[in-house]
């Protein structure tokens, strides 16, 4: 990979990374199903006039928004409102990984590796220590939202790859059409009017920022340039960069939001991200 190449990963990683201090500037203001449909519905809105609808089934696009919008983000905004901070929240999300696989097992009869139960046990070690330390900033409400998070971006990951090989871009635009209603439907049910108009009343400048950073930045520049770069190099080359994601979650909560540090938070995260890189280099490192 070129050093500009390199530099273009980063950049997505980082985004990636770092809206989780993002979203929680915007739930400030905004209700965490109210965010959500505003995230999917712009994200759609302005970009289905100019990306084509892939070549898949509307009852693909459909399931697949419905999982990822109503349910990964759904319920991990819900959790980050204030049972689990931006930090922590980056680092559980990325256990998708392992229930992609244990649904891959399951669904489809994919057999597990030797290496991946290591990696799984590590991971499994870092939640644990996660699970003994909540408190007031992160509940274990909080711990088991991201972590229904997680399997519902797992549950969307088999649905795309049964897509087969589409342009994930388009995949993702025309997908967030059909996680619009179902947010839209349980944030008047369970928030209610009330709350949705204090919510866009209160919502000032750097809100609306944080709402279109969710959309543009992370949906169209971050699925638009992974894909362009999957495009160019090999899987194996560009994957790995993904592992970063959540430590620019975790510096960057520090950073902006004064998340503390304390040495079993790291020695958590350092379980989670060592089974997620032993899971994803494994096989690499065996050749």
């Amino acid at each position: 990979m070129t050093p500009r190449h390199f530099l273009l990963a980063l950049a997505v990683v980082a985004v990636w990374g770092t809206n989780f201090v993002v979203i929680k500037g915007a739930l400030d203001a905004l209700p965490p199903l109210l965010l959500a449909t505003l995230r999917f519905g712009l994200a759609f809105a302005p970009a289905a006039l100019f990306v084509k609808r892939p070549a898949v089934a509307w009852r693909t696009l459909a399931t697949y928004g419905v999982l990822i919008g109503a349910g990964q983000f759904g319920l991990l905004f819900i959790a980050m409102r204030a049972d689990i901070t931006p930090g922590l929240a980056s680092l559980v999300i990325q256990i998708q990984v392992f229930f992609t696989i244990g649904l891959a097992v399951w669904l489809a009869g994919e057999r597990v590796r030797a290496h991946q139960y290591v990696a799984l046990a590590l991971a499994v070690a870092g939640l644990a220590v996660i699970a003994g330390r909540t408190d007031a900033t992160t509940t274990p409400l909080g711990l088991a939202l991201v972590l229904l998070a997680a399997l519902a971006w797992a549950a969307g990951n088999l649905v795309g790859r049964r897509a087969g090989r589409v342009d994930m871009l388009a995949f993702m635009v025309w997908s967030s059409l059909f996680a619009v209603p179902p947010l839209a439907l349980l944030s008047l049910w369970l928030e209610g009017p009330q709350a949705i108009a204090q919510g866009l009343t209160a919502a000032g400048a750097s809100v609306w920022a944080a709402v279109l950073w969710q959309s543009l930045a992370n949906v169209l520049f971050g699925y638009a340039a992974w894909a362009w770069l999957l495009a160019r190099y090999p899987a194996a080359t560009v994957t790995p960069m993904a592992l970063l994601v959540p430590v620019f979650g975790i510096a960057a909560s520090a950073w902006w939001l004064g998340e503390p540090l304390p040495p079993w938070k790291l020695g958590a995260a350092a379980l989670v991200a060592g089974g997620l890189a032993l899971n994803l280099l494994g096989p690499r490192f065996a050749r």
